[in-house]
């Protein structure tokens, strides 16, 4: 876990061997709110959205892709042109841009930010004697703040780059209707970039202009909302759950309570979308994040959106940037469908319940990741000093290698022939194997340490006498010796503890 004295340490880590490089481009002086991945960010991301796109499959999602640019109308109908803004405070001296909601929170952590009106953060600003951190000058009216990005394509035919993936979801749904052949609740995922003009982008990859997501969505009926056959299974699980009513008593606490118990007492409403903070939860979980830093906090009556039933952002806490959303999850009821129907002259009435000659919209619940911050606080989360030795104590399954491969010495062809066939024989067995032969053993330990690779494998002179070679695990420094053609198998075994 990251104390004060080491944040820097582990800032520097994430450029030094990687993970993360930016603002992007570096050469240019960087460009606020772009970051690139080095290769073990994009070795460790790939991991992530295997896990992901494996676990979906077993939870019965399909998987889309669409367009990241959509014509104006798209942006009208969803209401993203006129409801997806920012609260902004400028300065009248420097013009420099704060964002409302978050310049009060960083100056009054103690108190409850989110869901104030405008005109109660006017209030709170000028009661608090706030002015421009820069020149010391008062503030103004806060502003609206559009995030959209916009582009034209072709002959100047306005367009937009997609704020988020869901949108461009919901277009296809009924194509997605007679694909799934009418069969209910339909499940869907998608991954892909989203742009968002970010006022002034500050805490990395936490907040982005460019940045990915993963989100899922359910369409589903009212009735199997509430008779929902999946809940079942998965109704004794216990959540860590914050809800708004706690969160107005200053309970930042969060209760770990079974779902059926949350829905018995009126915590949440319905059973699918119980189902859906489970599938938040677990997907969260398996990437080996501790449990204690984990929690769900509801959105209350006045900060979630005007389409939403029921809002919960499920948070890690982080010790640089405190309680951190990586995933929404949120029951957006048929607002989607209804818009597009409208603007787009389409029926999306269709039948789903007991009865099939009642037809409805359907209903929308949606659960998004934010992968970029997935990323961070997994990296926040495993990264430890002990006793002066970095370490990424990350799952091996998620580290951008699995296994390194050292020839003891590098100058010695024998050793180093044998290396390199063991390393290509791990990678024949879709084991991730790196070879490294710079540096002195120690130093080679190091850098993959720093890069959470589990196992080391050293060739040594004895490898070429008995054809056994030194397994290192990474947390605890212990050395077993085994032989050449057992290498693969203790891996895979050693994977599976």
């Amino acid at each position: 876990m990251i104390i004060e004295d080491n944040i820097e340490t582990f800032n520097s880590l994430l450029k030094r061997r990687g993970f993360i490089w930016g603002p992007s481009p570096e050469i240019y002086g960087g460009f606020a709110g772009f970051y690139s991945y080095g290769p073990a960010g994009m070795a460790l991301k790939n991991n992530i959205l295997d896990i992901f796109r494996r676990e979906c499959r077993y939870f019965g999602f399909g998987e889309v892709e669409c367009p990241t640019i959509m014509p104006s109308i798209v942006w009208e109908a969803s209401g993203h042109l006129e409801r997806f803004i920012d609260p902004v405070i400028r300065c009248n001296k420097c013009n420099t841009l704060y964002r409302a909601d978050k310049f009060l929170q960083e100056n009054l952590p103690d108190q409850l930010i989110d869901g104030l009106s405008f005109k109660e953060m006017e209030n709170l600003i000028k009661k608090s004697n706030f002015a421009c951190p820069k020149c010391d000058t008062p503030f103004g009216k806060i502003e609206e703040y559009n995030l959209m990005l916009k582009t034209s394509v072709g002959n100047n035919t306005v367009a937009y780059l997609r704020p988020e993936t869901a949108t461009t979801t919901y277009l296809l749904f009924n194509r997605l209707d007679q694909d799934a052949r009418r069969q209910y609740p339909i499940k869907v995922f998608q991954f892909g970039k989203a742009y968002r003009n970010e006022i002034s982008p500050r805490q990395g990859v936490l907040r982005m202009r460019a940045f990915d997501q993963f989100e899922l969505q359910v369409f589903i009926s009212k009735e199997l909302e509430i008779e929902f056959e999946d809940f079942e299974e998965i109704k004794n699980e216990k959540l860590p759950l914050l809800d708004w009513k706690q969160q107005e008593k200053n309970i930042n606490k969060a209760s770990l309570i079974t779902l059926a118990n949350a829905i018995k007492e009126g915590i949440l409403k319905k059973p699918a979308y119980a189902y859906c903070l489970f599938i938040g939860y677990h997907l969260t979980k398996i990437l080996g994040i501790p449990k204690p830093l984990i929690r769900f906090r509801q959105h209350s009556i006045n900060e979630r959106a005007h389409y939403a039933d029921d809002a919960w952002d499920l948070e890690i806490k982080t010790r640089q940037f405190g309680w951190v959303e990586i995933c929404g999850v949120h029951d957006r009821t048929d607002y989607d469908l209804r818009k597009h129907a409208e603007y787009s002259r389409q029926s999306f009435e269709v039948s789903m319940g007991s009865d099939p000659k009642i037809k409805e919209v359907p209903q929308v619940l949606e659960i998004a990741f934010g992968i970029d911050r997935i990323i961070y606080a997994l990296l926040e989360t495993t990264f430890t000093i002990d006793q002066g030795r970095i370490i990424l104590k990350i799952n091996p399954y998620l580290a951008p290698n699995t296994v390194a491969v050292f020839p003891l010495v590098k100058n010695k062809e024998k050793i180093r022939n044998l290396a390199i066939k063991i390393h290509r024989g791990l990678l024949e067995n879709r084991i991730k194997s790196f070879y490294d032969a710079a540096g002195s053993i120690g130093k080679r330990y190091r850098r993959q340490d720093e890069l959470g690779t589990k196992w080391c494998v050293t060739i040594d002179y004895e490898s070429l006498d008995d054809n056994t070679v030194t397994i290192r695990e990474r947390d605890s420094m212990d050395q077993i010796r085994v032989n050449i053609s057992a290498l693969t198998e203790v891996i895979k075994k050693k994977q599976e503890e």
